[in-house]
């Protein structure tokens, strides 16, 4: 789960100062958007602002995915609205949900919700839960026991209830892209809430550049960088567990929740970031490894070498220490 502000994990993004040009203008929108912010910046050669069609394809896939809407088509199938219809976006972020929670076997879960509401995380006050309230709640928990049939969402216990928030925000990006593209805009680079797409290149040839985060020691600490990478034709999305978490009786409790067991996840691994084709992919993966833990994501990674990863851990010690996929490393910028 993310939380409903800034995110726990962004992309920094590294524009580099460039010559204008007759032929392409720079453009750059911004806002809040989806309980977070977001950031583009494309080239047009008419320097056209598309503002207020983002802000109201916002509105219009807030209406199908956020859950934070009580009239939204995934609050009403959450709520057993027998009436409810899912539309184009809801079925494919839901049908590339299970596609991920099947490859993952499981660490990439849709069906959390329940779990993360009752641990607090989706409101002010987090708690610590017995064994006996995670062992009424896993019942819930299983992708498998959910799926889309004729447009409506088929349970196996009324109970369930569906989050969209860690692969929503990645398909927005992904989407934005394919508006930008149906204007003819080819360069771009868009960031909602860390989730980062980037399409083409800036003007002079001059490659999209994007930082990710360095966890830090405090979760108010300032954010710091810890690498840049070269973004083309790609997307990258981080998630970590270090800046929302609550402590109960000397134990830390990070936000991202295990779904084999009910529980946060303990772990070393500190954040995720991971470099896909498209952003909805990015996103989804980002968070299945932070369940997975750095040992399960390197062998995963040997059978699935379409993606890249920068893992970033906690040593035996205490100390922080970082893995790259060689893929990725070939685009850190020195």
């Amino acid at each position: 789960m993310k939380t409903n502000l800034l995110p726990g994990l962004f992309a920094i993004l590294m524009l580099l100062s460039c010559n204008r040009t007759d032929e392409l203008k720079e453009v750059k929108l911004g806002g809040m958007a989806q309980g977070t912010y977001y950031a583009i910046t494309y080239y047009d050669k008419e320097g056209r602002n598309f503002q207020s069609e983002i802000d109201s394809f916002f509105v219009a896939f807030d209406r199908s995915a956020s859950w934070y809407l009580d009239e939204s088509v995934i609050s009403r199938f959450n709520n057993n609205d027998t009436s409810a219809i899912a539309d184009e976006a809801f079925t494919y972020v839901f049908n590339k949900a299970q596609e991920i929670s099947a490859i993952t076997n499981g660490a990439f879960d849709i069906t959390t919700l329940p779990l993360t509401n009752a641990w607090g995380f989706t409101i002010t006050d987090p708690q610590k839960l017995s064994q006996a309230q995670v062992d009424s709640i896993l019942p819930l928990i299983n992708y498998r026991n959910v799926s889309l049939e004729d447009g409506r969402l088929i349970k196996a216990n009324p109970g369930i209830k569906i989050d969209f928030n860690a692969i929503a925000q990645g398909y927005s990006s992904d989407l934005i892209g394919k508006i930008l593209e149906s204007k003819g805009i080819t360069n771009y680079l868009i960031d909602v809430g860390g989730e980062v797409l980037g399409k083409g290149n800036k003007p002079g040839g001059n490659d999209w550049r994007v930082g990710i985060e360095r966890p830090a020691e405090d979760g108010d600490e300032a954010r710091k960088v810890d690498i840049i990478i070269r973004l083309k034709n790609k997307a990258l999305a981080s998630s970590g567990n270090y800046r929302k978490f609550f402590i109960r009786d000397g134990i830390k409790y990070a936000h991202i929740v295990d779904p084999a067991t009910g529980y946060p996840v303990t772990h070393s691994l500190l954040s995720a970031s991971v470099l896909a084709d498209d952003a909805i992919s990015a996103d989804a993966y980002a968070t299945a490894f932070m369940v997975m833990g750095v040992d399960k994501v390197k062998e995963f990674l040997k059978e699935h070498p379409e993606l890249e990863v920068h893992l970033i851990y906690s040593d035996e010690k205490g100390h922080m220490q970082t893995w790259t996929s060689p893929g990725l490393l070939q685009l850190v910028v020195e």
